[in-house]
């Protein structure tokens, strides 16, 4: 009975929808986080009776035929980069991306990570890090006798320095960007890596070209919409329960057949 193992494809798909969601809304506050969507396509189907074959010898051809569909698969976990709202933190060393980029990250590996978080700190040696200790590059280093620290549009790093006029220009971020950044794989803790799908890495300067400008002080929040996911959740319940009726109508006729005499 086919309907069995269709229903039961159904359920699976929507207990990976529900992962998705419940994933998407335990990350609502998390910086820079990007929500995914699960996307699903329909199975191979059964040709009972090909369209298009043969109906009489006049030549004439079935018209549809009959496929009978054999349930759903999940096609794609994508990620969405549209923008997040901005917070303002008044930390000078919090860091928001306002358009396209990301900033690129040391990691312990020796890969080059790529995160929205821009949530900085400096270490014991004055250089600028992420939450876990990371370089941030490409390595700017904050003197100690350092008063305040101003950072533009373009990702310069200014420091007024205790003693003197003028303001030093300690480095400038760079940043990346992706043909495809969805194709880019995530390894938790906000950071993302290049995969195949992502393609290379396209370098360059905040607020010029495709990359977007940099807001001091602020932090990107989580493009998460709240009322969306909880409207998503109520659908995937509803269809999950639906595709458990399936089963169990299924079910019923198999014991209705099991009961003739």
């Amino acid at each position: 009975m086919r309907s069995l193992d269709i229903g039961a494809t159904g359920m699976m798909a929507q207990q990976l929808n529900v992962d998705v969601i419940s994933n998407n809304i335990a990350n609502m506050t998390t910086t820079g986080y990007k929500k995914q969507r699960a996307a699903f396509q329909d199975l191979i189907y059964q040709n009972i009776k090909r369209p298009g074959t043969t109906s009489s010898d006049s030549g004439t051809t079935v018209p549809s035929g009959i496929q009978v569909g054999l349930g759903v698969k999940t096609g794609a976990v994508y990620r969405m980069h549209s923008q997040g709202a901005v917070q303002m933190t008044s930390n000078e060393l919090d860091i928001a991306i306002l358009g396209r980029g990301f900033f690129q990250v040391d990691l312990p590996s020796g890969e080059t990570g790529y995160t929205r978080d821009g949530t900085f700190q400096i270490n014991e040696n004055g250089e600028l890090v992420t939450m876990q200790g990371y370089l941030v590059q490409p390595g700017i280093t904050v003197p100690d006798n350092a008063t305040s620290i101003d950072i533009n549009a373009e990702g310069e790093v200014l420091a007024k320095i205790q003693g003197q006029t003028a303001i030093q220009n300690l480095g400038q971020f760079q940043m990346a960007d992706f043909v495809n950044p969805t194709g880019l794989e995530a390894i938790g803790n906000n950071f993302l890596i290049e995969s195949a799908a992502s393609g290379s890495p396209i370098t360059g300067i905040a607020n010029q070209g495709q990359f977007g400008g940099l807001e001091q002080g602020a932090l990107e929040q989580s493009n998460v919409d709240v009322v969306a996911e909880i409207t998503s959740l109520i659908a995937a319940q509803r269809a999950y329960e639906m595709n458990s009726n399936v089963i169990s109508t299924s079910d019923e006729m198999l014991q209705i057949v099991s009961q003739l005499r």
